[in-house]
């Protein structure tokens, strides 16, 4: 069998997503092919026992550039977080907030035990002008690794151990902190300018949100690709004929598609969920640890932020770990008694979420953030190891992916 239309997107993540609106507002023919049985790709949320389970704890940044042109953030209901940390160092907790977001945190903050006031003062001026200065200035810095980056600041060693290798971790999921300069520069930015919060029906309702204005009739879902080719797709109900194809798939499944794409490291998270009927905090607020164990990444009380997640008189705890190797759940659980200095015994261990392939490793070089989407021939790739490791550099890429698929269909 033998259908035709002028674009193919291979893929219902959040790129594929984004080509798919982007082509649906030009009014160019296209249909969205995925291979699983819902769209959004690594954005997933579980429904169970009245629990909403993200597929790995993720949340959603409202200063993300391309956010706003695919969907009414207002809408996504968003639960939002205290915009700091807390830091677990011995018996302390430090608690180290935005200034401006949380004024009446700033005298707390100014004083607490986590490196030297000049750290705090430094870190404050690195995060500064990650949000003022002009993009282009930033991405046009000598580029090196994030780590070399805060060192080049100025920053301890102290600091850098007990609150900055413990929390970015969990962001870039690398506690080596290989990820470029340019990606932190980027993060930072994002995290001075917005908030950081969950869609009441979880993280799920992202793609959801931004597949809403797209005809049903458009998208196929549980049918998988077998081949792509210059005008063509193959799959299990027959060829489509096009003009154009777009693999949105994550990147090892884009490597086995398209022959001679360069193979991109992923990095590896587990995320273990627990309830229990009285909160270890009352905060919404990230709890890092700060005794360098590196074995938790971080921890929060997710219930706190977005009540939707855990049913009646129940909280939902989400903590993650870096890495391929995830320790088993009784030795999170003794991590977690320790980190929030209660008893975890009466917890209930709900679930534990592996993500082997949970973001691209992004070392340096990365230049501009922006790596080369038209392959040739008509076929294209789009995903966040295009752009940035992240929800936004998915959205981005797909969104500049579907400009160049424009441009190569005009009319010359």
């Amino acid at each position: 069998m033998l259908a035709e239309t002028d674009v193919v997107i291979v893929g219902g993540g959040l790129a594929g997503l984004a080509v798919a609106r982007r082509l649906h507002r030009a009014g160019v023919p296209w249909r969205l092919l995925e291979a699983g049985d819902r769209l959004g790709g690594r954005v997933a949320t579980d429904e169970v026992d009245g629990y909403l389970l993200d597929r790995g704890f993720q949340v959603l940044n409202t200063a993300y550039p391309r956010l706003g042109t695919l969907v009414d953030v207002d809408r996504l209901d968003l639960g939002r977080f205290t915009s700091g940390v807390l830091v677990r160092r011995g018996d302390r907790l430090d608690r180290l907030v935005h200034p401006l977001r949380e004024p009446t945190g700033a005298p707390r903050t100014a004083t607490a035990d986590v490196g030297s006031l000049l750290d705090r003062l430094r870190f404050a001026a690195l995060a500064t002008g990650c949000a003022t200065l002009p993009v282009n200035r930033l991405l046009a810095a000598p580029e090196t690794t994030s780590e070399a980056a805060l060192r080049r600041a100025g920053l301890s060693d102290t600091i850098i151990e007990e609150l900055l290798r413990p929390f970015l971790s969990g962001v870039f999921i690398d506690r080596e902190l290989e990820t470029s300069s340019h990606v932190l520069a980027m993060v930072l930015r994002s995290f001075v300018r917005g908030r950081i919060g969950l869609p009441a029906r979880g993280m799920a309702a992202l793609p959801r949100a931004i597949a809403d204005p797209l005809p049903a009739d458009l998208i196929e879902l549980d049918n998988p690709v077998a081949q792509v080719a210059p005008g063509r797709v193959r799959t299990q109900a027959g060829d489509i004929a096009c003009r154009a194809v777009v693999v949105a798939v994550d990147p090892p499944a884009a490597a086995t598609l398209v022959p001679g794409l360069d193979r991109v490291r992923m990095h590896s998270y587990t995320t273990y969920y627990h309830s229990t009927d009285t909160p270890p905090l009352d905060e919404p607020i990230l709890l890092v640890d700060g005794d360098r164990r590196e074995l938790v990444a971080n921890t929060v009380v997710i219930s706190n932020a977005a009540p939707t997640y855990a049913p009646a008189g129940r909280h939902l705890v989400a903590t993650s770990v870096v890495g391929p190797q995830p320790p088993p759940e009784p030795a999170i659980r003794r991590e977690l008694e320790r980190l929030y200095g209660r008893s975890t015994a009466d917890w209930t261990h709900l679930t534990t979420v592996a993500i082997p392939n949970a973001l691209p490793a992004a070392p340096p070089p990365q230049g501009r953030l922006r790596k080369p989407v038209a392959l040739g021939e008509g076929l294209f790739v789009a995903g966040d190891h295009r752009d940035s490791p992240s929800i936004q550099g998915a959205l981005a890429s797909g969104w500049r992916t579907a400009g160049e698929v424009l441009a190569a269909l005009r009319p010359s």
